[in-house]
């Protein structure tokens, strides 16, 4: 995807309307997030909503999931403070938190009721199994959208089973990992810009110049056939040449 075609999806995206629909959009957000909240946040802003894309996602969730705090209720802030200032993010802060709140307070006063049961405990770890698996799927649809990366897919996926293996199976501290895995795509991303940019300063005066020597300037005439050029057109025409 090149810059005008990023720009172009851009100025499609919607906004929110008030931030009353910032309120409430969020509120109905946080509701679903049983689990697998990555699915659900990603379908509602991005599918649904179109308050942006699949890559402007992904950059901003990865900045809400080195935040302090929960990522999600950091995203929701980023959002709010883009379109409205600091009021839109305390209201989508209070959206995520207010109503959602209390239905979590409900539902652990009628879960402790049932804890003790069997049943209840099977029913946690198979939610937890769909949670996994709704992870894991978005994750996959929104692989897509790394081949824009300005560090190129492999690597990014490269850098994804690095910390997969740190975390999964050397059972790393999170505290190592991210400055390790994530300095690392840090420098690499440093180093891809800096290719981009020299390259850009070598391609941008020679497609200028291009461009010129094929369209001139307003009010510079074009240069006129020379006089063998004229003869030759005049008598394949089966004129007179030209005196």
């Amino acid at each position: 995807m090149t810059r005008s075609d990023a720009t172009d999806h851009t100025a499609l995206l919607n906004a929110p309307r008030s931030r009353g629909d910032l309120f409430w959009s969020f509120t109905w957000l946080a509701l679903q997030g049983f689990g697998g909240v990555l699915a659900v946040v990603q379908r509602e802003l991005v599918e649904k909503k179109r308050w942006m894309t699949r890559e402007q996602f992904i950059e901003d969730w990865a900045v809400a999931q080195i935040m302090p705090g929960p990522n999600v209720v950091n995203l929701s802030m980023m959002i709010g403070d883009r379109y409205f200032g600091l009021s839109g993010a305390l209201v989508a802060l209070t959206g995520m938190l207010l109503l959602p709140t209390l239905v979590v307070l409900a539902l652990a006063i009628g879960f402790a009721s049932v804890a003790e049961y069997d049943v209840a405990q099977r029913a946690l770890r198979g939610m937890g199994a769909v949670a996994a698996g709704l992870v894991i799927a978005t994750g996959i649809k929104l692989m897509g959208a790394l081949r824009n990366s300005v560090m190129g897919l492999p690597a990014c996926v490269a850098l994804g089973v690095a910390a997969f293996v740190a975390i999964a199976l050397l059972r790393w501290p999170l505290g190592w990992v991210l400055p390790a895995v994530g300095g690392a795509g840090c420098v690499w991303a440093w180093i891809c810009l800096g290719r981009a940019h020299r390259l850009t300063a070598v391609v941008a005066p020679a497609t200028a110049a291009a461009a010129a020597l094929t369209h001139p300037p307003d009010g510079v005439p074009e240069p006129e056939a020379s006089e063998p050029a004229a003869a030759l057109t005049d008598a394949d025409s089966g004129q007179a040449p030209t005196p």
